[in-house]
């Protein structure tokens, strides 16, 4: 028997009481904080936005602030309270919460609610992620667009409440958990970090020649095609897929996100517009501009304006030795482009960018050394997002059985 069960056994045998979140402590609405009065230092605060995109269970630290004069206007937060998100764009991110765990007071503002309570506040956080709290959630949220959970329906969730020992074991448990994931990811994301920067360095080692190797501007070796002006007023949930900026991901194109158009609302002939399996592509605008992508799958896009694709020579340019050089020059592309804010590229200014073309044979060559790497590098991404997917939801298995308990009879 290990020490949670023998806390069990001891300290409630016959069961745990779930008790409504309204009878373990107080649920306050937070209001009146938007991000235009972040200040550099000051009193802290946190935003309900922070709280599923950067904070964990629990936080000792803020990473914004306000003036101490807003502040006096924000509810406030004390020590071992719960900031609790009750809206969000989706379901899963709803009422996800952060144990306030630092020294001070500081303040939070609307979209959230403050659990003032007497229980372990990070049993409480951890709970919030659970599979049961879910599905309490889910019958509680409303909306399409955006999801949010009412303050006077959250009261009456029903949260098992163990004696404080019990709660303090399995947030050790969780803790440890939690770190054990946390230094897996470190560790599998540094060396998918070193794999692609070795992949880097010898990709702009084997595409730097000397004067014997002439260049040619891109318009010589390759056909350019910009994107068509797809309005987003005609865009669909199915038909025909429009391959936009958004869509072009780690230099691949993601089909995720994906607008449609149907042919009839458009007269002109959109063929020229094609991108298929093996055709590169550009981000042409924004602060994306110059990266380049290539489609993968079977499926058939149409470029949207702001993206263009290379059709290369194929007795001039190797169509994948195209694709690594791009890659080497995606910041010279940006450049191109003007940088600032707006950052916008012509299709005059691509197509008469200098770029190396050695003989057929070398740039075969080339390919095939720089192929490995790239299939490699996607080898070792594969395993590593197995890996942690393994490891998360081995850390979901365990956190809801340790928080299921036999109910109580009263």
């Amino acid at each position: 028997m290990n020490k949670l069960e023998q806390l069990i056994a001891e300290l409630c045998p016959d069961g745990v009481e779930y008790k409504a979140l309204g009878d373990i402590g107080t649920l306050t609405r937070g209001s009146g904080l938007q991000k235009k009065d972040f200040t550099e230092t000051g009193v802290g605060c946190i935003h309900y936005g922070q709280i599923y995109t950067y904070f964990g269970a629990s936080t000792t630290q803020t990473i914004t602030y306000v003036t101490p004069e807003h502040a006096s206007k924000l509810r406030k937060v004390s020590p071992n309270d719960l900031i609790i998100a009750t809206t969000s764009e989706n379901i899963e991110d709803v009422c996800k919460s952060v144990a306030w765990l630092g020294e001070k007071e500081i303040v939070t503002g609307g979209h959230t609610v403050i659990l003032q309570h007497n229980q372990n506040p990070l049993y409480l956080s951890y709970y919030f992620q659970s599979e049961e709290f879910t599905r309490q959630k889910r019958k509680i949220a409303f909306g399409t667009k955006v999801i949010e959970v009412a303050p006077r329906n959250l009261e009456k969730v029903l949260v098992p409440i163990p004696p404080l020992p019990i709660q303090q074991e399995i947030v050790c448990i969780l803790d440890h958990f939690t770190e054990l994931t946390a230094e897996l990811t470190a560790e599998l994301t540094a060396e998918l970090t070193a794999r692609q920067k070795q992949y880097g360095y010898y990709r702009d080692l084997l595409l730097t020649f000397d004067e014997t190797v002439p260049n040619h501007n891109l318009g010589e070796v390759c056909h350019f095609q910009n994107g068509f002006a797809f309005q987003s007023s005609k865009f669909r949930t199915k038909g025909k897929p429009i391959l936009r900026i958004t869509n072009i991901q780690d230099n691949i194109i993601n089909g995720e996100g994906i607008a449609y158009f149907e042919e009839g609302d458009y007269r002109e002939n959109l063929e020229r517009y094609r991108v298929k399996r093996g055709d590169i592509v550009v981000a042409m605008s924004g602060a994306t501009t110059g990266k380049i992508g290539i489609n993968k799958t079977n499926t058939i896009f149409y470029l949207n304006q702001r993206v263009g694709r290379f059709d290369p020579d194929k007795t001039r340019i190797n169509k994948q030795y195209l694709y690594h050089l791009l890659l080497s020059k995606s910041q010279e592309i940006y450049a191109l482009a003007g940088g600032g804010a707006q950052p916008n590229l012509s299709t005059t200014r691509i197509k008469s960018m200098p770029v190396p073309v050695p003989p057929l044979p070398v740039q075969e060559e080339i390919v095939l050394i720089l192929d490995h790497f790239t299939e490699s590098t996607t080898a070792l991404t594969v395993e590593l997002t197995a890996e942690l997917t393994a490891r998360q939801k081995q850390y979901e298995y365990y956190r809801d059985k340790l928080l299921t308990f036999k109910e109580a009879t009263p």
